[in-house]
């Protein structure tokens, strides 16, 4: 009787095809991904977000959204809602605003106008704001200021009119009320003022 072909075993032997590897449920389909967040849900986080920092206006949330992608049909949506129940409040951004920059570093009407602008306050909205800083309210505050700064003033008195004269300026005071100020508080200065006093103002 011919001998059998050694290794030449049939079935599951050694010479046998590998059997196929069972897949599993992970693989026999992609897993599924998470939803897409709601472009709303995103919007209003956003928004959070700036105002836990400092209060802020709509043009300002508005920018912040664009900024992230936010569409501008969804971003009117969370802005207008947040409007309503009063998270964002423009009017009163503009009243805070103008107290706290007048009051903490004396500027006037064209300074704090000007600001509210790069804000995104309106017209409207900011002359309300300032209605209440009138020019007396402005002269007796470029006053002020002067007199802090004389103090410590030392120099000829023509070269600490023009920094005092220019310091006013900056903060957004009308040229005759910066002039008049200055004159009145150093009518009855000591001759050696220090120019150098006012550098950096």
């Amino acid at each position: 009787m011919a001998g059998r072909r050694r290794g030449a075993r049939s079935g599951r032997g050694w010479d046998a095809a590998p059997p196929r590897a069972r897949a599993t449920p992970a693989q026999a389909r992609p897993a599924a991904q998470p939803e897409e967040r709601d472009e709303a849900e995103q919007a209003r986080e956003i928004c959070l977000k700036q105002l836990a920092v400092r209060p802020r206006t709509r043009a300002e949330l508005a920018a912040a959204l664009a900024k992230r992608g936010i569409s501008a049909e969804v971003a009117g949506e969370v802005l207008d809602r947040y409007d309503e129940v009063g998270l964002i409040d423009d009017a009163a951004f503009a009243r805070a605003w103008v107290s706290s920059r007048h009051h903490g570093r004396g500027l006037a009407r064209r300074a704090l106008a000007s600001e509210l602008r790069q804000h995104g306050v309106d017209a409207e909205t900011a002359g309300a704001a300032l209605e209440d800083l009138d020019p007396d309210t402005e002269a007796a505050t470029a006053r002020a200021l002067v007199d802090r700064k004389l103090r410590t003033a030392t120099g000829a008195p023509d070269a600490v009119f023009r920094r005092l004269v220019g310091m006013l300026a900056r903060k957004g005071y009308p040229p005759g009320v910066a002039i008049r100020a200055v004159k009145d508080a150093m009518a009855d200065l000591p001759d050696d003022i220090d120019e150098d006093a006012f550098i950096g103002e």
